[in-house]
């Protein structure tokens, strides 16, 4: 028998039983799923197949683990016979090759299965689309990585590795695969839940079905524990790059990683199962009818989680439908005819989607996936039809019709989201709500800049990085700024409005968050290139939507007000980030594998941002159209129709403004990236550090903003702009000559004076653009991207005669910028065009107020035609439209 002792240091029957267990309970669900399609559903799909194919690599990775425990997996190093090294290593390189396969067979049985169900869903369907074409890409690319590790590929094979031949530590490979793997199950788990929560079903099978779909969620978080394996397989591969397999035989690789590769079975076939589960609901609605009938008669109400837009949820209030959207209008009649239970049936017709199948005999009754899904009955049983509900059609007038019908839908067409004022409309305190909402996003930003640029120096530390890498980091940043406007993000926010375009960007910067893990692992100078810019586009996105909606959101008298007071609170996110960075999440950061330690806080602020993605589409956000913002530009139609020298003066006064803030951006972040150094060349021996100094500036940057939102309540935008670009030009002067304490104040003095510019030169350009409102932005957006040009002019000059004298770059900058506020104050036109004018609330129609004399005559007019008509009407037909009246 074998020694107890060395029985406790052998991992490899623990990983074995796991294996096997999780493989049969898999073979269990797709059998199961398969005699649910076959003999129930009577129906064969491509994403069957796919989940067979899945089966059959999970049954090889399997394989490969198993064999692995056989010839030394779970044992330490030095436990492992000689004549195992060589056929652990075969092992090894077969689960390698094996487990992107097989998770890509898995997932791409989900999309295909997701798309069955977006019959009528655009963007539900292009967004499965899109998350197909990652897995697969993704997958491919990384099972040649995979099998090309080494070179030659036999080298694989060999222990050790040849002299002249080249391996990739498959360790980093799995760890650079993370983010791709997170990013996809994310994606997959969150897609179909705007369907599920909007559609009209019994609370609780509705219920029922969202927690069938969210089962997905156990692979994010399986995926999370093999990753924490990975990491310490990974760490224990850097420790014994210094260290003897002897002098660490506690944490060699081939004890550590029996529990990554443990998981990563269970991450496959707990990924199978969850992708069979949906699919075995219609043989457990055949053997177990009478189960799923009580589900539905504990509560009879078709409502639950999403329905609160349509109707009121107590019970006490009849319920009223949702109308029905067009793309609905155009395929009901054929779903009617076919039997078959579409989407839109659930989501907006009167009866709750319930139609009457055509009678068949039992064994030749077909079900598509909503029908098999949602039917709580066996497909041989019919289903009850919902309790009758009044439409909501029936009880509107004719131009309640009209106005449903030319209503205009979102992007996911499956919800009505006009439900709210318009954006131009609101007043201050209407305008308070969603500006809260918004202004969580500026924080938000704030906050991811602040962290980026600790962890870039701390990067830079570790691996020895020139100061021209370091600014190309920051300028990898700020280039999305330049990209994503004017790609993607131009697009989404012209055809979908400002909630989608938030939604979007908290997506893409949720990914990019996710590709520092990669970077980390690999301490490569272009991976945190590439998550540097990611996280721009992702940043960039939001801020073309979000600033403009402060700025539109209330009164437009106060549009500078607004974006000041939610740029300062982004800039408190800068002041805290930095301190939380260097004190407490990177305070350990010193070598490479503490750095891997960082990925942890990534994932937590990539797990918050797809959270705060998903509340934002539930949350009701005003909108404005282009037609609604031209209007409100037509109320000064003849301010914003003269020219300056020829040219329109309100697109003179847009692009003065965009190489305004193309200048102001760049000196901005010039000065802040060599604020630390400044502070220790004009004061090598301060007692309290260029850091600490740093953290005193940016706090007076967030005051700077607050003050500057208060004098906008008195004193005129375009005057407060030109003291602040007076100041700056003064305080930076004086910075490349001063020296000590004076030094100091003076570089405090010019984050001082920056403050409130950004926000000033934003508003007061988007005024009068009307219709081209979100155009300006784009522009205002993209000269953003000045931060990545400017400290790229000033870090050679930096090199070559200090930073101090380094200063006059952001003097000339600066100078440069203030040709706009110049032309503001001795443009008659501009002045006009810029300076607010007050809201008239009480005659104009579109605040709710009274309608203007020309508009009171034209109703006047129409109510006396109105009246001379009906009293033409023969007695019957008047007494008909007085009933109407009546009961309107």
């Amino acid at each position: 028998m074998a020694d107890p002792a060395e029985a406790l240091q052998n991992r490899g029957p623990t990983v074995l039983a796991v294996t096997v267990a999780v493989w049969v309970v898999a073979t269990a669900f797709v059998a199961l799923r398969l005699l649910s399609r076959v003999g129930v559903v009577k129906k064969v799909t491509p994403d069957d197949y796919f989940i067979v194919l899945a089966w059959f690599i999970a049954f090889g990775f399997s394989f490969s683990i198993c064999y692995g425990t056989s010839v030394g997996l779970g044992r330490h190093e030095a436990d492992v016979e000689p004549q195992w090294h060589k056929p652990l290593k075969k092992s090894e390189y077969a689960f390698s090759v094996l487990y992107n396969p097989a998770l890509m067979a898995t997932k791409t049985s989900i999309c295909l299965f997701y798309l069955t169900l977006a019959k009528n869903q655009q963007v539900f369907k292009w967004a499965t689309i899109a998350t197909l074409v990652v897995v697969n890409v993704a997958g491919i690319a990384l099972t040649l990585l995979n099998i090309f590790q080494c070179r030659p590929v036999g080298a694989a094979f060999d222990d050790p590795i040849p002299p002249g031949d080249h391996c990739t530590d498959i360790v980093s490979i799995y760890l650079s695969s993370a983010p791709v793997n997170i990013i996809t199950d994310l994606a997959l788990l969150f897609l179909p839940m705007p369907i599920l929560t909007a559609m009209r079903l019994p609370r609780n099978e509705k219920l029922i079905l969202i927690v069938t779909f969210s089962f997905g969620a156990f692979v994010a978080i399986i995926d999370v524990v093999r990753i924490a394996y990975l990491e310490s397989a990974a760490l224990t591969r850097l420790q014994n790059s210094t260290q003897s397999v002897h002098d660490n035989e506690e944490g060699d690789f081939s004890w550590i990683a029996s529990l990554s590769f443990m998981w990563s079975a269970v991450e496959v076939h707990v990924g199978i199962i969850c992708a069979c589960v949906p699919g075995v609901k219609p043989l457990a609605a055949k053997v177990f009818p009478s189960l799923f009938r009580k589900i539905t008669k504990v509560h009879s109400h078709y409502y639950g989680p999403g329905d609160a837009q349509w109707a009121m949820v107590s019970p006490r209030h009849t319920m009223m439908t949702p109308p029905n959207s067009p793309t609905h209008a155009r395929t009901t009649s054929a779903n009617r005819n076919d039997g078959n239970m579409d989407v839109m049936d659930f989501l907006s017709s009167p009866d709750g989607g319930y139609q009457p199948p055509p009678k068949k005999k039992e064994e030749e009754q077909d079900f598509d996936n909503m029908d098999f899904l949602t039917t709580p009955d066996s497909p041989g049983t019919p289903r009850a039809a919902p309790p009758p509900m009044p439409s909501l059609a029936s009880t509107m007038t004719a131009s309640t019709r009209r106005s449903t019908r030319s209503a205009s839908l979102t992007p996911y067409d499956f919800v009505n989201m006009n439900t709210t004022k318009s954006l131009v409309r609101m007043s201050s305190r209407e305008s308070i709500a969603p500006i809260f909402f918004v202004t969580i996003l500026f924080f938000l930003w704030g906050f991811a800049y602040g962290l980026l640029d600790t962890l870039n120096s701390q990067f830079q530390l570790i691996v020895h990085m020139s100061r021209g890498q370091f600014v190309g980091l920051h300028a990898a940043y700020y280039g999305g700024y330049f990209v994503a406007p004017l790609t993607f993000g131009h697009i989404v926010f012209k055809r979908c409005g400002f909630k989608f375009t938030f939604i979007v960007g908290l997506c893409v910067y949720g990914c990019g968050t996710l590709v520092f893990w990669p970077s980390a692992v690999l301490a490569s100078f272009p991976a945190f290139l590439i998550s540097n810019f990611i996280v721009g586009l992702g940043v960039a996105t939001l801020e073309l939507a979000g600033n403009p909606f402060i700025a539109l959101c209330g009164p437009p008298e106060h549009a500078e007000v607004r974006l000041n007071i939610s740029q300062a609170v982004q800039a408190i996110g800068t002041v805290v980030s930095p301190v939380l960075a260097r004190k407490v999440l990177f305070r350990t950061v010193r070598d490479a594998p503490s750095l891997i330690d960082v990925q942890w806080t990534y994932l937590g602020i990539a797990l918050f941002v797809v959270i705060l993605a998903l509340i934002f589409f539930y949350v009701p956000l005003p909108e404005a159209s282009d037609e609604e913002l031209e209007h409100l530009a037509l109320k000064h139609v003849a301010i914003n129709s003269r020219r300056v020298c020829g040219i329109s003066v309100i697109y003179l006064t847009l692009a003065l403004g965009v190489f305004s803030q193309f200048c102001y951006v760049g000196g901005q972040e010039a000065a802040s990236g060599q604020f630390q150094n400044y502070v220790a060349e004009v004061m090598p021996n301060s007692d309290i550090g260029p850091f600490n100094y740093q953290a005193v500036g940016h706090t007076v940057f967030a005051v700077g903003r607050f003050l500057t939102a208060f004098t906008g309540l008195i004193v005129k935008p375009r005057r407060i702009l030109m003291f602040l670009f007076i100041g700056l030009i003064i305080s930076s002067s004086l910075a490349t000559s001063l020296t000590g304490r004076s030094g100091v104040a003076m570089i405090v003095l010019v984050l001082f004076f920056e403050s409130g510019i950004f926000s000033l030169i934003y508003a007061i350009c988007l005024r009068g653009l009307g219709a081209q409102t979100k155009t300006g932005s784009l522009w205002l957006t993209v000269a953003t991207s000045g931060g990545a040009v400017i400290p790229a002019i000033m870090s050679p000059v930096t090199e070559s005669r200090g930073v101090q004298y380094a200063f006059v770059v952001v003097v000339a900058v600066f100078a440069f910028g203030s040709i706009f506020p110049v032309y503001l104050a001795f443009t008659p036109a501009a002045k006009a065009q810029v300076d607010p004018h007050r809201r008239n609330r009480v005659t104009d129609p579109m605040d709710g107020g009274l309608p203007s004399p020309s508009q009171a005559n034209r109703v006047f007019s129409a109510v006396k035609r109105r009246k001379t008509a009906s009293s033409e009407l023969p007695q019957s037909e008047h007494r008909e439209i007085d009933k109407e009246k009546n009961a309107n």
